[in-house]
C-alpha cells in the first residue's frame, strides 16, 4: 500500500522539483515498513537561526497502526535537509522493526514473560553511582569549565551566587540553559 505524502511548508515556496524529490525519496519508505498509513513532511525556512547551516528544517512524521515515528534535520540546503531526515527516519524504522519482530519471533509464553517482568521490577534501576565534589562558582565560570572539560550536554555546579546546585546545559541553537532545582 503506497500512501501519498502530505507536504507542508513554512516561510518558503514549494517548487515542483522539490515536491517530486520528496515523493521519490518517501516512496521507498513503504518498502521498509508496509504499515505506513500517513506520511507528512514539514519544510521550513528559519531566517532567525543563529547558524546558516540550520536555516532549512525538514521534519517527517510517519503514522501507522500502533506507531508514530518522527525525525527532524536542519541544513543550509533544503535537499540536504530532506536527505538527512530520510536517512534518520530509515534508521528509526529499522530500530522499530527490530524491536517489533524480535519480540514476535521469540514467541515466549505469557506466563514466562510475567515472571521475567516481576523479576525485573526487583532489580535496581540505578546501575552506576558517581560522586564528585562541587566547587562554588558563578554561571560564567560554569560555562567556561563546561567548555574546558569538553562536556557537550550538561554540567553540574554549585552556584556561589544562589548557594544552590544548578545544571547548566547546551541548547540546540548553541546558547545555554540553566536548571535551578527547588524543593517542591
Amino acid at each position: 500500500m503506497s500512501s501519498k505524502t502530505d507536504i507542508f511548508v513554512k516561510n518558503l515556496e514549494l517548487s515542483q522539483d522539490i515536491e517530486n524529490y520528496i515523493e521519490k525519496k518517501t516512496s521507498r519508505l513503504n518498502r521498509y515498513l508496509k504499515q505506513i498509513d500517513e506520511k507528512r513532511i514539514d519544510l521550513a525556512f528559519v531566517k532567525t537561526a543563529r547558524k546558516p547551516a540550520n536555516r532549512f528544517v525538514a521534519q517527517i512524521t510517519l503514522r501507522g497502526r500502533g506507531f508514530i515515528l518522527r525525525a527532524e534535520e536542519r541544513s543550509s540546503d533544503i535537499k540536504t535537509a530532506i536527505d538527512q531526515v530520510i536517512d534518520k527516519i530509515e534508521r528509526q524504522i529499522e530500530r522499530y522493526k527490530g524491536k517489533k519482530y524480535r519480540s514476535r519471533n521469540d514467541a515466549t509464553p505469557a506466563s514466562v514473560l510475567l515472571k521475567e517482568v516481576e523479576e525485573e521490577q526487583e532489580k535496581p534501576l540505578i546501575v552506576r553511582r558517581k560522586k564528585f565534589g562541587l566547587i562554588p562558582m558563578d554561571e560564567l565560570e560554569a560555562i567556561e569549565q563546561m567548555n574546558l572539560l569538553g562536556h557537550e550536554d550538561f554540567f553540574i555546579f554549585f552556584n556561589a551566587n544562589t548557594s544552590a546546585t544548578n545544571v547548566l546545559y547546551k541548547r540546540r541553537d548553541g546558547s545555554y540553559g540553566l536548571i535551578e532545582p527547588e524543593i517542591g
